[in-house]
């Protein structure tokens, strides 16, 4: 097993701008001589007085020693110019995302450290093995991508070229970990782990809206307090910024060679088109400013209880997962006095549907990928309500909803009616496919699965990639085990069925797991 640099090795940062400070601010709070480098020699003193700023306020909070802060400062030095990396163990680069500019830097320092000296790059989106293709040693260049605010994010993303030795990226590796950070390691792809992975979480959002599902602050809403996330895709792109976010879209729907998971979306093209980039030009798709109102989720008006509920089952052996997320949500239902009768006879022939909830002629289910409408038409069951996947059934504050076209009102009021007394803001979703919380889960999950069939990472990587990359909930792999592989499947099988695009093509790997399960009930990522 590789280890980390020792802590007398220097470690030189070229660039000083808000990633180049959060990496010397780590490394010399790790105990390393930093030596920053920027073109601007200003630059690196602004630089170096914000990191021991950043060290006073550790200190003030309880969370850094005094002594130990000024020996961190103490460790900081000004670079000025390359020549002064000559005995660097380890140089990370993090300038401008130009490859001509990031390939005649590492050119220059290939002629000024020693020859054990570990280059790396801080490149989000730029091909590692590009970069290092022009160097006489590209095999001692690795992606060392880290996350802003670099002293409070905890990925890194260890990135290796085709010419990279494994025993670099394995240092590199151990390095990041004794920095106290959670690094993956991943292979030189497009998008690495969380820039790919993450592209359907915005747009099927963009897809929703576009569908005029909801508002964009009630799918915030359905995504942040349905499915756990911290924020919702749309305040999420609008503090990116737009310009970053559709660039990012378009550089990997590029580098896939146009693969339609990756399509850019029309709606925010046009905000861009307008100058709506987020909070930093004060509208996207929110206003911003101390006159803009707050955006307010819908939320359906409370309704009657219904004076029945009750619980049905498939004639044949239920999903496992569906009675699981039912258990808990009929255990919600009583816990504020709402009797929930379990099944006693199987359901008539014919009946071919999954667990549901009857109560005021309504039958509930969970979102399998298929609209209300045509779940309501293929199972003869005209008042059909569907609910949206939830993280946590017995914490979550709302829950989804979508009728089918055929619902009766009374029906619909009587779900309405249900939910809110067990404690839920109910919003209502117009009836799309998928819904927005699962649709959403099912295409991270099949987007992991995917770099994971491809060998760009590791399932237990991807997971802690996406958490703490971009603080999901739940890594998407082990999201899927939650919800069952098979129901993510037939999610994007019923998705894909209605859209007719191979934008929701079922993984491969996806497609083995569930094949796995079929034969040893054992399906799953992270299965023993």
């Amino acid at each position: 097993m590789a280890e980390a640099l020792e802590k007398g090795g220097v470690v030189a940062v070229i660039g000083s701008g808000a990633m180049g400070a959060g990496i010397a601010q780590v490394a010399a709070a790790a105990g390393h001589t930093v030596c920053l480098f920027d073109t601007r020699p200003e630059a690196v003193d602004k630089a170096i007085d914000g990191i021991a700023k950043g060290f006073a306020k550790l200190v003030e909070k309880g969370r850094m020693h005094a002594e130990d802060a000024g020996l961190a400062r103490a460790r900081l030095q000004p670079m000025h110019t390359l020549d002064e990396a000559r005995d660097a163990a380890l140089v990370i680069e993090a300038v401008v995302e130009d490859l001509a500019v990031k390939r005649s830097l590492f050119g220059e320092l290939e002629d000024v450290v020693d020859e054990r000296c570990i280059l790396a790059t801080n490149t989000s989106s730029i091909s590692v093995t590009a970069i290092a293709a022009l160097l006489r040693h590209p095999e001692r260049l690795v992606g060392m991508h880290f996350f802003n605010p670099v002293p409070l994010m905890a990925l890194v993303e260890v990135i290796s070229g085709v010419a990279t030795d494994k025993g670099v990226a394995d240092t590199v590796y151990a390095t990041a970990a004794v920095w106290g950070k959670n690094p993956v390691h991943a292979k030189s792809t497009p998008g690495f782990i969380v820039n790919r992975v993450a592209r359907p979480f915005y747009a099927e959002a963009l897809r929703l809206l576009q569908e005029q599902a909801a508002d964009a602050a009630t799918i915030d809403a359905v995504l942040r307090d349905c499915g756990g996330f911290r924020m919702g895709p749309f305040e999420l792109m609008d503090l990116i910024g737009h310009d970053v976010n559709f660039s990012v879209t378009q550089s990997v729907f590029q580098a896939y060679f146009g693969d339609p998971r990756f399509t850019p979306s029309i709606l925010q093209q046009e905000l861009v088109n307008a100058g709506f980039l987020g909070r930093k030009s004060g509208r996207g798709f929110y206003r911003y400013g101390d006159d803009a109102a707050k955006p307010q989720a819908q939320a359906e008006a409370p309704q009657p209880v219904p004076a029945s509920v009750r619980v049905s089952r498939m004639r044949e052996a239920p999903e496992p997962v569906f009675d699981a997320l039912l258990a808990r949500l009929a255990a919600r239902l009583g816990e504020h006095g709402i009797a929930v009768a379990q099944p006693g006879m199987p359901e008539p022939a014919g009946w071919t549907e999954a667990p549901a909830f009857h109560a005021g002629g309504a039958a509930i289910f969970l979102t399998d990928g298929r609209s209300a409408t045509e779940r309501a038409a293929a199972n003869k069951q005209p008042d059909t309500v569907l609910f949206d996947l939830l993280l946590d059934p017995a914490g979550a504050t709302r829950i989804a909803l979508a009728r089918a076209d055929q619902c009766a009102e009374s029906a619909w009021q009587a779900a309405v009616g249900l939910f809110h007394a067990a404690g839920f803001t109910v919003s209502r979703l117009d009836d799309v496919p998928g819904m927005a919380v699962m649709r959403t889960v099912a295409m991270l999950a099949n987007e992991a699965a995917d770099a994971v069939n491809q060998g760009v990472c590791s399932a237990q990587a991807v997971d802690v990639a996406m958490q703490k990359g971009v603080n999901y909930p739940r890594g998407p792999l082990a999201w899927a085990d939650a919800v069952g592989v098979q129901l993510v499947a037939t999610v994007l099988h019923n998705l894909a069925d209605t859209y007719g695009e191979d934008r929701y093509r079922v993984s491969p790997l996806l497609r083995r797991k569930v094949a796995a399960g079929a034969i040893n009930n054992a399906a799953g990522f992270h299965a023993a």
